[in-house]
């Protein structure tokens, strides 16, 4: 159990799915791969201060399409289209030529993306707020918005200690082994006077009742009648 495995991963083609869709073979696929790394890395800092939380980039023969989720489209529009007809050119010269559509997805809220609040809280770090103050304002946000629990661990020289730890706390259910939960994953860093300090973020969503009994409730297996009815009858 010692082993550490990515939140994301861990739950791949079970809840969660892949942020980059193409398939490639032989030399292609390395190429391809670090396209993606070029396109993510562009975005991210070009788009730094709109609150992006994922990118996800598809392939087909000759274009790209790339669905950018954020909770500020505004943003990343810009005034007349203008962000996006320069971010399209730019795309497009790093994957060699492609055709390139950019879609946007709003985010109603940003309270419940592990994401954006670990990023909103490395932005108050990087800000000199403390630390416990920052984490449990995001946890008591979080809550109220409807989220069924929260985990978030802070790693550094907190406080501008000499020596590093890591802090956390948790609110509500954060079932990490349970694979069918809808757990959300975010990290972010905080680049401070004392050095980076490391954001984590675990948000469980509220999950979805199934009632896998057939309509059948457990007190009443294979539709028969209480006892107190058959007596009756």
């Amino acid at each position: 159990m010692g082993q550490k495995v990515n939140p994301i991963a861990f739950r791949l083609a079970v809840s969660k799915d892949w942020r980059s869709k193409w398939y490639a073979t032989g030399s292609d696929y390395a190429n391809k791969l670090h396209e993606d790394l070029k396109v993510r890395k562009y975005i991210k800092g070009r788009l730094q201060f709109a609150a992006l939380s994922r990118v996800t980039i598809e392939r087909a023969w000759n274009s790209v399409r790339v669905t950018l989720h954020t909770s500020r489209p505004g943003l990343v529009i810009g005034r007349k289209g203008s962000e996006i007809e320069k971010m399209t050119t730019d795309i497009s010269k790093i994957c060699g030529g492609c055709q390139v559509k950019i879609d946007i997805i709003e985010i109603r809220k940003p309270e419940l993306d592990a994401q954006l609040v670990a990023e909103n809280i490395a932005v108050q770090l990087e800000r000199r707020i403390a630390f416990r103050r920052a984490m449990k304002r995001s946890i008591q946000t979080a809550m109220d918005f409807g989220a069924d629990g929260i985990r978030i661990r802070c790693a550094g020289r907190l406080g501008g200690a000499d020596i590093a730890r890591a802090e956390w706390y948790r609110e509500g259910k954060v079932p990490l082994q349970t694979l069918r939960v809808p757990i959300d994953y975010g990290f972010a860093e905080a680049s401070t006077v004392y050095g980076i300090i490391g954001v984590k973020v675990w948000i469980n969503k509220k999950e979805e009742k199934v009632n896998a009994g057939g309509g059948q409730g457990r007190g009443n297996r294979g539709g028969r009648r209480p006892a107190r009815e058959r007596r009756q009858g």
